[in-house]
């Protein structure tokens, strides 16, 4: 019985004794254990930068110049929750925002308790400041009591501005800068003064009109016969 045992453990000494065996010549003939890089990659995969190739979309001033009072009216609900704009509205959870624009961040609203965040964050409500608090609130002016999380949409942000510049005033709306204009036309047609056909003005003389040839048109030998 013992001789069976002993033949038993010795059998399954053996496999395990091979089977690492053949685990070692394994990892060292196929480099088992490591990962490398093929020096020939079948394909790269290049992440872009951050932000790279971003669209940024219309500028503030194009958006207010397009832009709807209307439209912003619709958005401005999602605020009345906490804010009034109409003229001499109380404040509620906010403060009434009748003839914000314009006004010092964190004093417009006499006796309203404004997070020192937003009292101590200086400057007025132009144009710039109220596109960048709608945008997010706590990026604006961090430790800020409004739990708004802002309008991602920069359409949305110019109407809802646009309608409290109907609600009280505020500064002249910036001018949207000029689209440069292309100096060749469309379809590839010449820009004017481009290209061969007339040019209005006094015919060029013989002379004038041989010195602008090129070198392989011919010239009349007589040319200066006239002068």
């Amino acid at each position: 019985m013992n001789d069976r045992t002993n033949t038993i453990f010795g059998w399954v000494l053996a496999s395990l004794i091979v089977a690492l065996g053949g685990s070692i010549v394994a990892n060292t003939y196929f480099h088992g254990g490591g990962v490398e890089m093929p020096e020939n990659p079948g394909y790269v995969i290049e992440a872009a930068e951050g932000g790279a190739g971003a669209d940024a979309g219309p500028s503030l001033a194009t958006l207010l110049s397009t832009g709807s009072a209307d439209a912003g009216e619709a958005v401005f609900a999602k605020c009345s929750a906490c804010h009034t704009i109409a003229q001499g509205g109380a404040s509620g959870i906010g403060p009434n925002l009748y003839g914000v624009l314009g006004s010092p961040i964190g004093g417009h609203a006499a006796g309203f308790a404004y997070s020192s965040a937003l009292s101590g964050k200086g400057g007025n409500w132009d144009y710039d400041n109220m596109d960048a608090w709608l945008t997010s609130p706590r990026v604006f002016a961090n430790g800020t009591k409004m739990s708004f999380a802002g309008l991602s949409s920069g359409e949305d942000r110019a109407n809802v501005i646009l309608y409290m510049l109907a609600n009280g005033g505020g500064p002249a709306l910036p001018e949207p800068e000029l689209e440069m204009e292309e100096t060749e036309g469309e379809d590839g047609v010449d820009a004017p003064g481009e290209g061969p056909g007339e040019v209005e003005g006094e015919s060029a003389d013989a002379i004038e009109a041989a010195g602008g040839m090129g070198d392989d048109q011919p010239v009349a030998e007589n040319v200066g016969d006239d002068v």
